[in-house]
């Protein structure tokens, strides 16, 4: 059986393991979820994913869920090429890159929590400025780290688990209105990121599931 990944095409988190799968150079067959007209709270997926959340990885006897953990996953059972470095202290700064973004600046962003501040009477220029707010905070706590690790990448010379997280960010950064003048360290990374073969192929725009801007 082959793998099966059940994504959103501009969903953050799925594009993230999109990369990592790509990096890996695993094979998986592609499942949409359309997270607007709500498939991801119906039966069938909650059936596959009980949280209601995208990305699901089947991978046969078990369904993983959650990026960060399908990407740890990954480079645990496919460990070449690798997407943390070798040393202790290097993953842990690595890691952190990738927690600021799927841990601090992703989860006040996404569709649930927009849902939630309409229903609350927030109208789309606040929830947009909202979203703004928190993705500058988040770079401007990820731009010194860059800054300091980056040769290429986010950590090196070579794509990690923070650019699996990185990349999809920018992504959502462009699509808000955020000016990324202010973080050259990012902007140099998703400059050399796409150009490479396996970003390339797990951009929103390249998904079966995509649409129109």
């Amino acid at each position: 059986m082959s793998f099966v990944l059940h994504s959103a095409w501009r969903a953050t988190a799925p594009y993230r393991v999109r990369i990592g799968l790509a990096l890996k150079g695993v094979a998986y067959d592609y499942a949409a979820v359309d997270l607007i007209a709500g498939q991801q709270r119906e039966p069938a997926y909650r059936a596959v994913n009980p949280q209601g959340l995208t990305p699901a990885l089947d991978i046969g006897d078990r369904v993983l869920t959650q990026s960060l953990a399908i990407l740890e996953w990954l480079e645990e059972a496919y460990p070449e090429p690798p997407i943390l470095p070798k040393a202790p202290l290097d993953r842990a700064a690595v890691r952190a890159m990738a927690g600021i973004i799927a841990c601090d600046i992703h989860p006040l962003n996404n569709t649930r929590v927009g849902r939630k501040l309409h229903k609350m009477g927030v109208d789309q220029a606040g929830i947009l400025a909202w979203t703004q707010g928190w993705i500058v905070d988040g770079f401007d706590a990820l731009e010194p780290m860059l800054a300091r690790h980056g040769a290429g990448f986010a950590f090196g010379d070579q794509p990690t688990l923070a650019d699996c997280c990185l990349i999809p960010q920018v992504y959502s950064a462009n699509r808000y209105e955020v000016d990324l003048t202010p973080w050259p360290a990012i902007r140099a990374v998703a400059e050399r990121a796409a150009d490479h073969p396996a970003f390339a192929a797990a951009h929103p725009d390249r998904q079966p599931d995509a649409r129109p801007a």
